[in-house]
């Protein structure tokens, strides 16, 4: 162990930015097929039905392999793992750049690439709330964690117009060659400034060290911890509150993910320069309230307490999510109902740190675990909203498909009223 003697330095809130870089760099990887969904369609002879199994490929391979990924993260610390998984990212999407062109059976490939890319961006935040717990005093986790998502609002937001100039100029093959190098040079830089625990990195002056280790729950991480065991994971009301609470928010944020531009388009009547430059919105707003959240969250927290700093602005922030979501599907004028809804994406994301800092603090050297699976229920709520939304929206209009959206809100509320976060599953207490 070397420190560094001195000034105080802040190693720890420079991962904490690259985290963020990795984080959209993570979402451009995925957003980028969307994009290109109709130029591989057109090249391989896909109907909706066969592009949307592709989509879902990469969700399911995402899902399934959420929990597993933060166990592999506990092992392994997150240097390693998110160093390895960038380098999987890049290979799953430079292999679906040399698809020969017209292949026939193009689906058969397509669908185990896109699970296989799902399956390693996995690990990206249960790692990353791996490192928060080794690295983040406990008072300033809900910053760091909305710095860390940040990076989906920014990832998500400047992937259409990205690609799509990529794509203009050197086709859609091009795109996903650039993801894969962007991702590749990102992992390496991680991989060479990053340490799994603050004692290892050689640039944590004492300073930095001490502070770390008085905010931190537990005093120290061993380099082989003992996890918790996934019975009494299951056992925990927090983590199964939490979940449920997290399937809610995932449902409601891939609606925006998924379906605003086409809402946008065709519901709103918006061209398609238009459509693509409000649908920006939902992601700005998310960029900009995700730290923010944060930000309030630690303030709270330090001066009420834990359970107010978390659980309490998650309450509001969902709560404020529906009423945004209710009055925005209501509005009669496009512009009004336009920033209305994107303000509800953005009034849902100042919760989400608090999901990540509470499964951080209550998971303890386990928090990759139960952060995974917390992560597990967000992706089913994707999964569902995916076909449900439209369902919904065919048989009872757009305007009732965001309702239930809100309804699903207040229900996530409701499930942080049985969450403590100061309840830690390493604890000897039940």
């Amino acid at each position: 162990m070397h420190l560094t003697a001195g000034k105080t330095s802040h190693i720890r809130w420079a991962l904490i930015f690259w985290l963020f870089v990795l984080s959209a760099v993570a979402y451009l990887d995925r957003v980028n097929i969307a994009i290109a969904g109709p130029l591989l369609q057109s090249e391989f002879r896909l109907s909706n039905i066969q592009l949307g199994w592709i989509f879902s490929a990469f969700l399911a391979g995402y899902a399934l392999f959420q929990t597993p990924g933060g166990r592999l993260a506990d092992k392994l610390g997150a240097r390693r793992v998110l160093a390895l998984a960038v380098v999987w990212w890049g290979i799953f999407s430079a292999l679906t750049a040399i698809v020969p062109h017209g292949f026939h059976a193009a689906l058969l490939v397509l669908i185990p690439l896109r699970f296989a890319l799902g399956a390693g961006e996995a690990v990206m935040y249960p790692a990353s709330n791996q490192f928060v717990a080794r690295w983040i005093p406990s008072s300033e986790r809900g910053l760091a964690n909305g710095f860390i998502f940040s990076g989906v609002g920014v990832g998500a937001g400047f992937t259409p117009p990205l690609i799509t100039y990529i794509m203009l100029r050197h086709g859609w093959r091009s795109s996903f060659l650039v993801c894969a190098a962007l991702g590749l040079i990102v992992g390496f830089v991680w991989y060479l400034i990053a340490r799994n625990t603050p004692e290892e990195h050689p640039e944590v002056s004492a300073s930095e060290l001490a502070k770390i280790k008085a905010g931190l729950p537990t005093p120290s991480f061993q380099q082989k911890p003992k996890l918790i065991s996934w019975a009494r994971m299951l056992q925990s009301k927090e983590v199964l509150a939490v979940t449920l609470s997290y399937f809610t928010y995932g449902y409601v944020a891939w609606i925006f993910f998924n379906w605003f531009f086409i809402y946008l388009a065709k519901v709103r009547g918006l061209n398609l320069k238009a459509s693509a430059l409000y649908s920006m919105l939902p992601f700005i707003a998310m960029a900009i309230c995700s730290p923010l959240g944060g930000f309030v969250s630690d303030a709270i927290a330090k001066s009420k307490g834990s359970r107010a700093g978390r659980g309490g602005v998650a309450v509001f922030a969902m709560v404020l999510a529906a009423i945004f979501l209710v009055i925005g599907s209501r509005a009669q004028n496009t512009q009004v109902a336009i920033f209305v809804l994107a303000g509800g994406a953005g009034a849902l994301y100042l919760s989400q740190s608090s999901f990540w800092s509470v499964t951080a603090d209550i998971g303890g050297a386990s928090s990759g675990s139960v952060s995974g699976f917390m992560n597990m229920g967000n992706q089913i709520g994707g999964v569902i909203t995916a076909s449900l939304t439209p369902l919904i929206a065919s048989w009872f209009g757009w305007t009732s498909a965001f309702l239930v959206a809100a309804v699903l809100c207040l229900c996530g509320a409701l499930c942080w009223l049985f969450v403590d976060p100061q309840k830690r599953l390493d604890s000897e207490e039940n």
